[in-house]
């Protein structure tokens, strides 16, 4: 059975589409590039986000930097907040909590960030920690996330937790840490990326979260 459960935050437990994006088309502005195409900036929602801007638009490691400087300008005071909890995620937490899980959210966005989204959407009463990235520009690895989560908490049975993310970095950083994966396929990452990074299983909808983690115990 599944003591602890690890909840990324975009993409799994909100779609940051609006907010993420908007702080993309402005970052990118500021370097004189001008993008008009939100879908094009998917690829932004889940990774750290310097990497994003050098796999994406070839930034130097320190235009990258300078890029996340102005993303974090426009998201603290206006993206952080054009983002929706996912239709399901409610009831699947309430669902996991009865059945006696420890749920924390691991993300690899800036856990001040992080703290603000999950208190002004009231989900906080579901949670038992928040983790998040600790590195003001680059952010963190979501194996080192995950990994400071465990450490922060002293969650020590590694059999008894999983991790529930939408992108390979979930998975991988799951497995650099020695515990199962689940991969969403209602968020960012789709079925060959989360097979291919090796999720344990997959989870079609929010509305089939629960059961199907329960199911997997």
């Amino acid at each position: 059975m599944f003591k602890t459960i690890l909840f990324d935050l975009d993409g799994t437990l909100t779609d940051p589409f609006d907010g993420i994006t908007g702080s993309v088309i402005y970052a990118l502005k500021k370097f004189g590039i001008e993008e008009h195409d939100k879908n094009k900036l998917k690829p932004f929602i889940g990774p750290p986000l310097a990497e994003s801007f050098t796999a994406f638009y070839g930034f130097c490691e320190k235009d990258a930097l300078k890029a996340v400087e102005y993303y974090r300008e426009y998201f603290g005071e206006k993206g952080i907040f054009e983002n929706r909890v996912y239709e399901g995620i409610v009831p699947a937490l309430i669902a996991l909590k009865e059945s006696g899980c420890g749920l924390f959210v691991a993300t690899s966005k800036p856990e001040k960030f992080a703290v603000k989204i999950i208190r002004h959407f009231g989900l906080e009463r579901y949670f038992s920690g928040i983790c998040g990235a600790t590195d003001a520009l680059s952010g963190n690895s979501k194996s080192e996330v995950i990994k400071s989560a465990l450490e922060r908490y002293k969650i020590t049975d590694k059999p008894e937790i999983l991790m529930v993310g939408d992108r390979r970095h979930d998975i991988e950083g799951a497995k650099a840490n020695g515990v199962m994966s689940a991969g969403v396929l209602y968020g960012y990452g789709d079925m060959s990326e989360l097979i291919g990074a090796g999720a344990d299983f997959l989870v079609k909808t929010p509305f089939d979260l629960a059961p199907r983690i329960l199911a997997a115990e």
